[in-house]
């Protein structure tokens, strides 16, 4: 089984360097459902936007990209999901604009003993902070937007960049204070 799971990860990267769009899609398609699933967890209940629709026009915009530029499948899911990020952010914005108000959504930045409630403009405001974050530091911008928007524990955090556990955690007190600074709360 472990194999199977190293073949399909090859495979992924020989697809990405080849840029066989079509065969990309097939090979990745399940794993991009799960994560837009992931990322559409949080959002409320009768969001209009489904995750088939989330994983085909994150697809869509990361096939415009300069594909070249995807380092392995790590480096293309971390820009999926960035994607997708961005995507739920416009289409929140977009449904800002044509109905005022708006249920708020509850998110975490840490515990569940620190719920904050995040409307459209402060979901904006942190998709904001993430990139200064991303500047200033890119590997705790990586953890947080793992840990935060992907919803990752630390060991699956520390899996995927290849850290140790102890620097995902050391990334994510760093991130969770600099985010918070960065918001103004």
């Amino acid at each position: 089984m472990h194999d199977d799971a190293n073949k399909r990860r090859h495979e992924v990267t020989r697809l990405l360097h080849a840029g066989d769009q079509d065969a990309l899609l097939s090979a990745v398609y399940g794993e991009l459902r799960a994560l837009a699933a992931r990322h559409m967890a949080p959002e409320r209940n009768g969001h209009t936007l489904q995750v088939t629709a989330l994983v085909h026009e994150a697809y869509l915009r990361l096939v415009d990209e300069d594909s070249s530029s995807w380092k392995e499948r790590r480096h293309f899911y971390a820009t999926a999901s960035s994607a997708m990020r961005r995507i739920l952010i416009e289409h929140a914005r977009v449904a800002r604009t044509q109905k005022r108000g708006g249920a708020l959504r509850r998110v975490t930045l840490g515990s569940a003993d620190t719920p904050m409630e995040l409307d459209v403009e402060q979901a904006a405001a942190l998709h904001d902070a993430l990139e200064v974050l991303e500047r200033e530091d890119a590997r705790a911008a990586a953890v947080a937007r793992l840990r935060f928007l992907v919803g990752l524990s630390v060991a699956e955090t520390a899996r995927q960049l290849s850290i140790s556990e102890r620097s995902v955690a050391r990334e994510w007190t760093f991130a969770r204070a600099r985010l918070y600074d960065l918001l103004g709360i």
